[in-house]
């Protein structure tokens, strides 16, 4: 499974990229441009704006493949985090144009910038706000896609069909002890998308549009 890439693909992959090697760059794009670009929509709530960071998170991959670092991670978390962090940067830029101008009268800009306008006039605290439960409700949907298949299963069986730990463990074809241990673990790994979060500032070089 593509979530499951080895960490051999992952420097392999770096290697490719750092060669300049056009094919390793479309095979990350369609390895990941659909996590990068529900993370970015899941912040930037704009569908064009999501595109426009997942643009931008490829395109800084291509460009600094040896920014990521085999040691801290998978290659997958490393674009997860440049998703989050862009689109974190792009939220918060356009809140910062809405602010400044409220009428909507300035130079129109990205879909960002037009969801931000809709929200103007809004406090610093409110933007912070937004930006938290944003980062939460992506960073939970990293947390699912990414955790192994047996528990994810076993939370959209539970959470999504409603089924109780018994119907979960015959849909699945475990015990009920292994049923309930699933849900606990997955459980546990989603609690952490709660966690506090890296300051997040955009990939160095994609402070402004490209």
């Amino acid at each position: 499974m593509a979530n499951d890439a080895p960490p051999r693909w992952d420097r392999r992959m770096q290697q490719r990229l750092a060669h300049g090697e056009a094919a390793a760059l479309g095979e990350l794009y369609d390895r990941f441009a659909s996590l990068v670009h529900n993370l970015a929509h899941r912040v930037l709530e704009d569908e064009e704006a999501a595109d426009r960071v997942t643009r931008e998170v490829f395109g800084y991959a291509w460009e600094n493949p040896d920014a990521y670092d085999p040691k801290q991670g998978s290659l997958r978390s490393w674009i997860a985090t440049l998703a989050h962090r862009q689109a974190v940067h792009r939220l918060r830029e356009a809140e910062a144009r809405a602010a400044a101008d409220p009428a909507g009268d300035g130079a129109a800009g990205d879909g960002a910038a037009g969801a931000a306008g809709a929200r103007a006039g809004r406090t610093p605290e409110d933007i912070e706000e937004r930006i938290r439960e944003a980062s939460v409700a992506a960073r939970a949907d990293y947390i699912v896609t990414s955790m192994p298949a047996p528990l994810r299963a076993a939370l959209e069986l539970a959470y999504f069909d409603r089924r109780d730990y018994r119907q979960t463990a015959a849909e699945l074809g475990v015990t009920e002890d292994e049923a309930r241990r699933r849900l606990r673990l997955g459980l546990q790994l989603l609690s952490t998308a709660r966690a506090p979060l890296p300051e997040a500032g955009p990939p160095p070089g994609y402070g402004r549009a490209l």
